[in-house]
């Protein structure tokens, strides 16, 4: 039984996690990605996670930055707020 939870916990990770600079995006490009060191490193700024979307070459885009919006195009469900927050629109 410990076997399958230590198993199910390592199945939690975000294998759609990426880190970016949050000031590099570029439409129709998207988010520059960069080494996750730089997220994980609570001293630097200007670098957070982005959660799903799609890659291409070092870019990354069509995701989100809420782990709970699930990453697929950046349309998840946001509850117990108002306003929509800082977004594009499509074009």
């Amino acid at each position: 039984m410990g076997l399958l939870a230590a198993t199910l916990a390592a199945c939690d990770s975000d294998p759609d996690k990426r880190c970016v600079e949050r000031d590099s995006y570029t439409s129709g490009k998207g988010y520059k990605v960069v080494d996750d060191k730089y997220c994980k490193d609570g001293s630097t700024s200007g670098h957070t996670w982005y959660y799903g979307g799609s890659k291409s070459g070092s870019r990354v885009k069509s995701g989100s930055f809420s782990k709970s919006s699930g990453g697929s195009g950046g349309s998840g469900v946001s509850r117990g707020g108002f306003g929509g927050g800082k977004g594009s629109s499509g074009g």
